[in-house]
């Protein structure tokens, strides 16, 4: 769909409603796997920036480019994460006064998200342009592959501004109900990343450095497209860049709901580090067999956990309208979709396993790391989607203090516990994984606890957490 913007003639005056969504009225589910379908596809077409970058440089790069590429997989997330979890506060709360009717508040909330943007990402693009190295040689990257994978990441995290203005921008346009323009945005981005991959890695034999340069390109262009769409809109969200300034009221609001998800994803990449570090240890090619295994489990994830964003908006909205049963009602559609997303897609992966792998490496050591992850993740896959859907709709409530506790101690801590006292005892990928599933448990029971407490508090006297509504 075209953006609202003059460059586009006679659609420009369109009425701006035919990109939004009334999350506080009418039929439920057919909403929400309207609202989710695009998110989804948006987000598994970000990941497949990631995925191009894999297949293209294990393909066509040298032999340890793959390996290289992976190592830098949970610093690359460690460094935006952060910004990840602030994105997730500007939904909440650009939808949570949409819902009440707020425009001023939403209006402060698109400006400051900018502004943060603006001055955030470009201060986090030189502090990971400076740690990269370090930070690999902590995790005891490969003498053969570090070189490299600190090139990659050089060049990613010099664009790392073009990441978050999309992700902000993203979550504003979600919290209205538009998540059609994003997919467009990320589907033409996408093609752009696969062609100029290929493009610098066959034609200037770039390696490394082609795929992370045609991915900041194809990140740069998605950026100005959904900015594009700001700056036009003719409603609420709208982006006037001299009025890009930090408003303290929307600016408590988005790091009071916002900056415990970004800890929360901050400490998950701790976490994750360590089990990387695990990973090395085995040599490169557990390394490229982990990585694509990642890659294409990765799709699984995006998958289930686009749920995630959908239980924000739709609780949001419907919180700032009082709408109670609603809630109870969207979350519960939103469990049943995670999880039968993820077994789906987790089941499909995982029987064509080794045609994937061989897609990323045919190296038959390679593909047999690789399925060593995928056999033990892929078939759980459904227990992150639960976990993520509760602290979504928590969130969405306004509570992200108690679920990023919940998470730091139940999934980070636990992880760390896991590395360091329990994968000694038996030293192998399968161990190593295990630790995945068993997270995503304790976290699903007590965060589930924690919401079922809070729906029933909510809900009028005489009443089950579900009750039907009209609304």
């Amino acid at each position: 769909m075209k953006p609202d913007h003059p460059a586009f003639g006679a659609r420009a005056a369109a009425p701006v409603k035919q990109n939004r969504m009334d999350m506080c009225h009418g039929p439920l589910f057919g909403k929400i796997v309207l609202f989710t379908i695009p998110l989804m596809l948006t987000y598994i077409l970000q990941l497949m920036f990631h995925a191009a970058d894999l297949i293209v440089i294990g393909r066509f790069g040298p032999g340890q480019a793959l390996a290289a590429v992976g190592a830098t997989n949970g610093l690359t997330t460690l460094v935006l994460n952060v910004f990840f979890g602030l994105a997730t506060g500007i939904n909440v709360v650009v939808a949570r006064n949409t819902g009440a009717g707020n425009r001023a508040g939403v209006s402060h909330a698109v400006h400051t998200a900018a502004a943060v943007a603006l001055y955030g990402g470009i201060a986090m693009s030189i502090v990971g342009i400076l740690i990269s190295k370090p930070m690999l040689q902590l995790m005891e990257t490969p003498r053969d592959i570090i070189d490299k994978s600190a090139l990659y990441m050089r060049i990613y995290c010099s664009g790392i501004p073009f990441i978050v203005f999309f992700n902000f921008g993203s979550a504003i346009l979600r919290a209205v109900g538009d998540t059609k323009r994003p997919l467009f945005f990320m589907l033409l981005a996408g093609i752009v990343n696969v062609l100029l991959n290929l493009f610098f890695v066959l034609v200037f034999k770039m390696d490394v450095a082609g795929v992370a340069s045609a991915t900041m390109i194809a990140n740069a262009l998605a950026s100005f497209l959904v900015l594009r769409t700001l700056t036009g809109s003719r409603d609420a969200v709208r982006l006037i860049w001299k009025k890009v300034r930090i408003h303290m009221q929307s600016f408590k609001e988005i790091l009071h709901l916002g900056l415990p998800g970004g800890v929360q994803g901050a400490c998950f990449s701790i976490s994750n580090l360590a089990i990387q570090s695990s990973v090395n240890s085995f040599g490169w090619q557990a390394i490229a067999g982990n990585t694509a295994g990642m890659s294409i489990e990765g799709i699984v994830y995006v998958a289930s956990s686009a749920f995630f964003h959908t239980s924000i908006s739709f609780t949001g909205q419907n919180f700032g309208a009082k709408k109670f049963k609603r809630i109870a009602r969207s979350f519960f559609y939103c469990l049943i979709c995670t999880c039968a997303a993820a077994l789906s897609t987790g089941g499909t992966f995982l029987f064509f396993g080794r045609e994937l792998l061989g897609i990323y490496n045919s190296d038959p050591e390679v593909i047999r790391w690789g399925l060593l992850r995928m056999k033990i993740l892929l078939s759980t896959y459904f227990l992150c989607g639960v976990m993520d859907v509760i602290s979504g709709t928590l969130r969405g409530l306004g509570h992200s203090i108690k679920p990023m506790i919940t998470i730091l101690i139940g999934v980070c801590g636990f992880r760390i516990f896991w590395v360091y006292v329990i994968f000694p005892l038996h030293r192998s990928m399968e161990s190593l994984m295990f630790s995945y599933p068993i997270s995503w448990s304790l976290v699903s029971l007590v965060n589930g606890a924690l919401l079922y407490y809070l729906l029933a508090k909510h809900r009028p006297k005489g009443q089950g957490v579900l009750t039907r509504s009209r609304g």
